[in-house]
């Protein structure tokens, strides 16, 4: 009896969680959508603060990132400690906070409530309301620094650096798409088998529980190198290739994935083959009428060279 609850708890949990992945995952989307269309109004509002209820603290920066903060009294030193943490992505957000709570915040967000202010907190202290003016610094940092140039030469110069800056960019986004791909797969990654995306002699990559993991031996080495975080993963491949290579392995491993549309697209491809075959039977049945003509021909010409 107590077998069967535990599996009947076990199997409840199982689909919460993937419930609960699919719902963060579809939660996220929706309010990226939100952020997106209203990029331009919150950079130009300077920011937007969200939440400043004592002790919880939201604002959305202009640059699109948010910061949440919280205080907890140190016993220790007596006081209490202010926190601010950076949230990158609003599907990172949803993660924390009830996304309609999110958008309802957005909904009764008032002039007072754009901009940089000081604010305090609710034991009398003053709280650093300059959170804006810490992000615009960081914003501002975080702008390529392009040399000064005055001929072709310096010039030259200017983009090699530029190049070399936006390709660790271009990394650094593309670890990001394949953190935020595990994040999302986390919940159905348990319920299939591995999946091996490339194997090679000197590659392997695949996808389980836990993430994407591999392992190569890198240009002109000769021992393997594990690889196992997406800062490493794109050292070597390309995220557009690891999820198409990806989805052809699922579709391998799982035939079914492709549902009727495989079907279809399968049979369309037969009927081609057979449209194809019947033009070939209809150019030999073309090809027989043309030699029987030819011969019909021959036998008229005998039979006047006889006369």
């Amino acid at each position: 009896m107590e077998g069967r609850r535990n599996a009947a708890l076990a199997d409840m949990a199982r689909d919460a969680e993937i419930e609960r992945s699919d719902f963060l995952v579809r939660a996220g989307e929706q309010l990226e959508r939100f952020m997106a269309a209203h990029q331009a109004r919150i950079r130009d509002l300077g920011g937007l603060v969200l939440i400043d209820d004592d002790p919880d603290y939201l604002a959305v920066a202009p640059d699109g990132t948010f910061r949440s903060r919280s205080r907890v009294y140190d016993e220790a030193a007596g006081q209490w400690l202010a926190e601010t943490e950076v949230i990158e992505t609003a599907a990172e957000l949803a993660e924390l906070y009830n996304p309609a709570d999110i958008l309802q915040a957005f909904a009764d967000s008032q002039a007072e409530d754009a901009g940089i202010e000081e604010r305090t907190g609710g034991d009398g202290a003053a709280v650093t309301g300059d959170l804006y003016a810490e992000v615009a610094d960081q914003w501002a940092a975080g702008q390529p620094e392009v040399r000064e140039a005055t001929d072709e030469a310096s010039a030259a110069v200017g983009l090699y650096e530029l190049a070399l800056d936006f390709q660790d960019r271009s990394q650094r986004t593309e670890a990001g798409l394949v953190e935020q791909f595990e994040n999302a797969a986390a919940g159905l990654l348990g319920l299939v088998s591995a999946l091996v995306i490339v194997e090679d002699d000197d590659e392997h990559l695949s996808l389980a529980v836990g993430g994407f993991r591999g392992r190569v031996i890198p240009e002109g080495g000769t021992a393997w190198e594990d690889i196992s975080s997406p800062d490493q993963i794109v050292r070597y491949y390309d995220p557009t290739d690891i999820f198409g290579d990806l989805a052809e392995a699922i579709a391998d491993t799982y035939p079914a994935v492709t549902g009727e549309s495989g079907t279809g697209a399968a049979a369309d491809a037969e009927g081609d083959a057979a449209e194809a075959s019947g033009d070939d039977d209809l150019e030999g049945d073309e090809d027989d009428d043309e030699d029987e003509l030819d011969g019909d021909d021959l036998d008229e010409a005998d039979a006047d060279a006889t006369r």
